[in-house]
């Protein structure tokens, strides 16, 4: 019987402790928090130009600072979440020794973290932020391996100043890079107008941050009106003066909240 009775045991012991896994992942996922993994750029990347798949030219002239991180296909959603801010803490319960206690830092996502389809961290259906390293050592521990789990979940983003306008492209062919989006961040869709174009003229996502339109609305005052992915939409009237210019960005008076 003692064989028997030790070998229950170790069968209980495992069902209580898969049981008490699965509350934590059901109690975590109640208050809004997400479980996944985070790493961090090489120490030779300068994290203001980590603009990448998201089209930022430069983090700080996109309004978002060095708290930045790619994330991966499951979070990215082909640049949608370009601009979504995310608050992530390192979970101290699964790893203490590489985790700080009670340390959080919100990021914008700035670029997309590839897989690399042989069981990477960022292989669908994994859930990860590849962040900059003054993010991610604002949660973890130096010295780590630079792989630890985190709890994430979305939060508004708070910007300093208007939304950007950058204009890029030529003639008739104009591309429009927005950045600085508070509110959720993530863009949705865009229209914009010439002061003697007519109607609003609904803009295509390029890449990330990048929307294109085909009419020629040189010489003209340029307005602009965003819809966000949680549904906020706002107009900005005459943000962009007649004279402007291919390379140039103009911010606006009004913001997300």
């Amino acid at each position: 019987m003692g064989p028997l009775m030790i070998y229950s045991c170790n069968i209980v012991w495992y069902l209580l402790l898969v049981l008490c896994v699965v509350l934590r992942i059901h109690l975590v996922q109640a208050n809004g928090w997400l479980s996944a993994h985070a790493t961090f750029y090489g120490a030779n990347q300068s994290p203001t130009s980590l603009g990448g798949a998201c089209g930022y030219d430069d983090t700080f002239h996109a309004g978002f600072g060095v708290n930045t991180a790619a994330v991966s296909t499951m979070l990215f959603r082909e640049g949608e979440v370009c601009g979504a801010c995310y608050q992530v803490i390192c979970d101290y319960k699964i790893d203490p020794k590489w985790c700080l206690r009670s340390r959080s830092v919100t990021i914008t996502v700035t670029n997309f973290c590839p897989p690399n389809n042989h069981g990477g961290w960022c292989d669908p259906p994994n859930h990860h932020f590849d962040m900059s390293m003054p993010s991610f050592f604002n949660i973890a521990r130096q010295g780590s391996e630079g792989i630890v789990p985190v709890l994430y979940r979305r939060v508004a983003c708070k910007r300093r100043g208007g939304v950007r306008f950058t204009l890029k492209g030529q003639s008739n062919f104009n591309m429009v890079m927005i950045t600085n989006v508070g509110g959720s961040g993530d863009v949705k869709g865009v229209w914009m107008r010439g002061l003697r174009s007519g109607g609003w003229l609904a803009m295509h996502r390029n890449w990330g941050a990048n929307w294109q339109s085909s009419a020629d609305l040189r010489n003209q005052r340029l307005s602009f009106k965003i819809s966000l992915v949680d549904g906020k939409t706002l107009v900005f009237l005459n943000v962009v003066p007649s004279n402007w210019r291919f390379g140039q960005t103009f911010s606006s008076h009004t913001q997300f909240f």
